[in-house]
């Protein structure tokens, strides 16, 4: 179908040179003028229910939500955690390479925690046998016949985006430094205070306009250029929006009104594991607000969170835009997501080092040629899996490296059964996740605690039906037997059954 539909010539390609050169220079395959575009639009930082579209929601994203109407949302997406504290590090590396978790954390620079300084402290240690990538996905699409773009931030480790793009505008870091109130201000209310849009402050504002603006003219200025080239593009534009510090330009701050954002219903003003689940009050991202934490200083987060997505929804606006003046609209597949989500204050953490949905779910959304307006998709899938889906798009084969899947089977509506019976999360070796397509069991192992969680009746997940002697013993058994399975298959270094065991006998 996909054959006929764009007429695509596929053709079987080698990985790389004999030599196993990553960066080796090899001839594109025959260019097709029919192939789709791909567009790439990548947010950090943004959990999967900040999209105004979506209900219960009160973020203003206009943008986003015309995207939606065009294509595919797809409800369930997830990261599948970390081997960095810096979790967009892990997920922007198995994007990259289309390697796992574990598999990505042996050819990262970053994939031994033990010798990581701001890893965890007293956890299980473990070690990854160390390799190199075989090739990114930049090159896999430049040998598709693509003309490769990137601006905006990258922050894999071991190489550079220049290495990779045919163009690279603005290559930027984990996150806009410089900005000092981050970590110092007191949430006192009836004081509100400037700093989010004082343009003194550094941060975002560094080098004299927002970063999210810079982003979106970069995003123009491509787009014109492709325009007059008979040359299919895959741009990859990713902000660091809404990362903190959250600085926002006035206008957009003031469409919120912080005595009448949400409080979550979850919020918690400590969670009580944070410390064994390594995200206590030394992580950085937790260090945005004092604690306890409060229902102000939440509110006044979640203000200037949602001020940055609306502004950084405003800029995508002007890319969806600049796509349409180029006449090549009907003929891009244009993808959005994030690297993971963000706690924001659901159950007492801010940031994204826990296997709560705020943090590992993030919205995906997907249009293009061939996949039906304003549909949705249920099927759980990992956001890694744009990077397989774009392959499969530009007819290119599958490298082996690559472990994610395409999502055109699900998108276009062939089939509403994906890849992934069951969804996976770990962080470091304190923390580890199993979802099925009911229940979610949670595991830190330092501690013997086993938390589970009814995502049907309970998906805000209030309710740990681990906790007393009552527990579901068969129930969390099994659960436990099956992630073992998935443990094995994701080769995970780090062995929870004797935590597990000690649990389950009141140890």
């Amino acid at each position: 179908m996909m054959k006929q539909l764009f007429r695509i010539s596929l053709v079987l390609l080698s990985g790389l040179s004999a030599s196993g050169d990553a960066f080796a220079a090899d001839k594109p395959s025959v260019v097709s003028e029919s192939k789709p575009n791909i567009l790439f639009i990548f947010a950090d930082d943004q959990m999967w229910n900040s999209l105004g579209c979506l209900e219960g929601s009160s973020v203003i994203t206009p943008n986003l939500d015309r995207l939606r109407a065009q294509g595919a949302l797809f409800t369930h997406a997830y990261n599948q955690g970390s081997f960095t504290p810096a979790v967009c590090v892990a997920s922007r590396t198995m994007l990259n390479t289309g390697a796992s978790v574990w598999n990505a954390a042996a050819i990262s620079p970053k994939g031994n925690n033990s010798k990581d300084p701001n890893a965890p402290k007293n956890m299980p240690k473990f070690s990854v046998p160390k390799g190199k990538p075989k090739g990114y996905w930049a090159q896999w699409m430049k040998k598709a016949g693509y003309e490769t773009y990137m601006s905006g931030k990258w922050h894999v480790p071991g190489v550079k985006a220049k290495q990779l793009f045919d163009h690279v505008v603005h290559e930027r870091g984990g996150m806009p430094g410089g900005a000092k109130k981050n970590y110092s201000r007191k949430f006192i209310p009836g004081e509100p205070d400037g700093w989010s849009y004082d343009t003194s402050e550094g941060g975002f504002w560094k080098g004299g306009k927002h970063w999210s603006e810079v982003l979106g003219e970069d995003g123009e200025a491509f787009l014109q250029q492709a325009a007059t080239s008979d040359k299919p593009f895959f741009m990859y534009l990713a902000f660091n929006a809404p990362h903190d510090p959250r600085q926002a330009p006035k206008e957009f701050l003031d469409m919120y009104d912080v005595n009448e954002m949400d409080v979550p219903v979850n919020f918690l003003p400590e969670y009580p594991y944070n410390e064994a689940a390594g995200a206590g009050r030394g992580l950085r991202d937790e260090r945005t607000a004092p604690f306890p934490r409060t229902e102000h200083a939440i509110q006044v987060t979640r203000q200037e969170y949602y001020a940055l997505i609306t502004h950084m929804d405003v800029q995508i606006g002007r890319i969806l835009d600049a796509l349409e003046a180029t006449g090549k609209a009907d003929n891009t597949y244009i993808f959005f997501t994030a690297d993971h989500g963000l706690a924001v204050g659901d159950h007492g953490f801010l940031g994204k080092q826990n296997m709560y949905d705020s943090s590992m779910r993030v919205p995906f959304l997907m249009a293009g040629p061939s996949v039906p307006a304003d549909s949705t998709v249920d099927a759980p899938i990992y956001l890694q899996d744009a990077m397989a889906t774009s392959l499969d798009i530009a007819g290119f084969e599958k490298p082996a490296q690559v472990e994610f899947n395409s999502l055109l089977p699900l998108a276009t509506g062939q089939t509403d059964k994906g890849a992934y019976d069951v969804i996976y999360g770990a962080y470091f070796g304190c923390q580890r996740m199993y979802r099925n397509d009911r229940y979610k069991m949670i595991i830190y192992p330092t501690i013997n605690i086993v938390r589970l969680y009814d995502m049907i009746e309970d998906p805000l997940e209030t309710n740990d039906l681990a906790e007393g002697r009552s527990r579901p013993v068969e129930l969390l058994n099994t659960l436990f037997t099956q992630f073992q399975t998935l443990q094995a298959e994701m080769n995970d270094p780090v062995d929870v059954s004797e935590a597990f065991n000690r649990f389950m006998n009141n140890e």
